[in-house]
C-alpha cells in the first residue's frame, strides 16, 4: 500500500508539473497521511465490533448520498462532490467501504438460507437503494463498481450459480433498452471504444490520446517530466482517469507493469486474508474489498488501453484524489483488522 501511494504521488507530480500549483500534490499527500492514521485506528478496532453498527452506518451512507444529490457540486455531468472550502470531497468513495461492511453483515445473517427469495429480496434492496442514489447523481462508473462488489460478495456467500445465469440473461435482453436510456454522452463513451473516429475531437479524443501516450513510451518511456502528451497537456484528465497513460508514456511498459504488479499484489493479499479469515464476516469484507480494487483497476487500465469505455473511474492508489486515497487506506485498515484477528487466534491456539 505504501509503495503504491508513493509511486502514485510521483506520477501525479509529473502529471501536474505544468499546472503552476502544488495543491494537488499537497492534497494527495494529506489524504495519504490521514489515511494511514485512519488505517491504524481501524486496525485496532475489531471488524466484528464495527459490524454491530451496520444499520447506523448504512443509514449514514444513504443520508450522505441524499445530501450530495441536494447540495452537491456537479463536475463533468456528475453530481457526486461536496465542496468544503478549498477542497472537494466525494462521499461515494467512503460509501463503498460502508456498503461492503454493512452488506457483509447482512450476508452473514442470512447465509444459511441465502438461496431463498426471503433473503434475496432484502439483499437486492440493500444494494438497490445505494445504486439508485448514485445513478441519480449521474455517476455510471461508481454504480458499476457497486454492482460488481454486490455480485462478487453474493458469489462468496454461496449464492447458487443459477441465479447468476438468470441475471446475465436478463441483462443481455435488457441491454439494448438500458443503452437507450443512457444520456448521449454516456452512449458515445461506449461507442467511442469501438470506433474513436466517430468523434475524434470529442468523445473519442480521450481514447485516441491515451493510446498515443502509451504507444510512444516503448519499454522504458521518455522519462519523468519529459512526456510530450503529458507535459503539453494533450492527454486529458492525466492526473486522474489517465494516470496509467502518463506512466506508459514516461516510464514505459516497465513502469506500467510495476503498477499492475502492485495492484495485483494488494488484490491477492486481500483474497488470501479472506480465505484464511476466522469468520464468515471477515471473509466477506475482504472479498468485497478485493472486488472493488479489481474492478476499478481493470476498468481504468482497460479504458486507457482503449479496450473498455471511458466511465471516469480512477486507478486505486495511483490517481489523484484525496477522498479516494483516504478511503482506500481506511479500507486496507479494515482488512488488516480481519487479518489481525486471524493472527491473534492462531497465537492463542499455540
Amino acid at each position: 500500500m505504501a509503495l503504491s501511494c508513493a509511486y502514485g504521488v510521483l506520477l501525479i507530480s509529473s502529471a501536474t508539473a505544468t499546472f503552476g500549483s502544488k495543491k494537488m500534490i499537497v492534497v494527495q499527500i494529506g489524504g495519504i497521511l490521514i489515511g494511514i492514521f485512519m488505517c491504524l485506528v481501524l486496525l485496532t478496532l475489531e471488524h466484528e465490533n464495527l459490524a454491530r453498527f451496520a444499520l447506523p452506518i448504512y443509514i449514514l451512507c444513504i443520508l450522505l448520498l441524499i445530501f450530495t444529490l441536494i447540495f452537491g457540486k456537479e463536475v463533468m455531468g456528475n453530481k457526486n462532490w461536496i465542496s468544503l472550502g478549498p477542497i472537494n470531497v466525494q462521499p461515494s468513495e467512503f460509501v463503498k467501504m460502508g456498503f461492503i461492511l454493512t452488506f457483509s453483515k447482512h450476508l452473514s445473517l442470512v447465509r444459511r438460507y441465502i438461496n431463498h427469495v426471503s433473503a434475496l429480496i432484502p439483499l437486492a434492496i440493500h444494494f438497490g437503494i445505494i445504486a439508485v442514489l448514485i445513478m441519480l447523481g449521474g455517476d455510471l462508473g461508481t454504480t458499476l463498481v457497486f454492482a460488481f462488489i454486490f455480485i462478487a460478495m453474493l458469489a462468496a456467500a454461496g449464492l447458487h450459480w443459477g441465479y447468476f445465469l438468470g441475471g446475465a440473461a436478463v441483462i443481455g435482453v435488457a441491454a439494448p433498452f438500458l443503452f437507450d436510456r443512457l444520456d448521449t454522452y454516456q452512449q458515445m463513451r461506449i461507442l467511442a471504444v469501438y470506433d474513436p473516429s466517430l468523434d475524434p475531437l470529442g468523445y473519442g479524443y480521450h481514447t485516441i490520446q491515451s493510446k498515443i501516450a502509451l504507444g510512444s513510451g516503448g519499454l522504458t518511456g521518455s522519462g519523468l517530466f519529459n512526456g510530450i502528451q503529458t507535459q503539453y497537456s494533450i492527454l486529458p484528465e492525466k492526473q486522474t482517469d489517465f494516470i496509467f497513460s502518463v506512466c506508459g508514456e514516461e516510464l514505459g511498459f516497465a513502469g506500467c507493469l510495476l503498477i499492475i504488479l502492485l495492484e495485483a499484489a494488494l488484490i491477492l493479499r486481500l483474497l488470501y486474508i479472506a480465505f484464511r479469515a476466522t469468520d464468515h464476516l471477515g471473509c466477506l469484507i475482504c472479498t468485497g474489498l478485493a472486488a472493488m480494487l479489481f474492478f476499478q483497476a481493470a476498468e481504468n487500465i482497460g479504458m486507457c488501453l482503449g479496450l473498455l469505455p471511458v466511465i471516469g473511474l480512477t486507478l486505486p492508489f495511483f490517481s489523484y484524489g484525496g477522498s479516494s486515497v483516504l478511503s482506500l487506506c481506511m479500507a486496507m485498515g479494515l482488512a488488516m483488522s480481519v487479518n489481525a484477528d486471524r493472527v491473534k487466534e492462531g497465537f492463542f491456539r499455540k
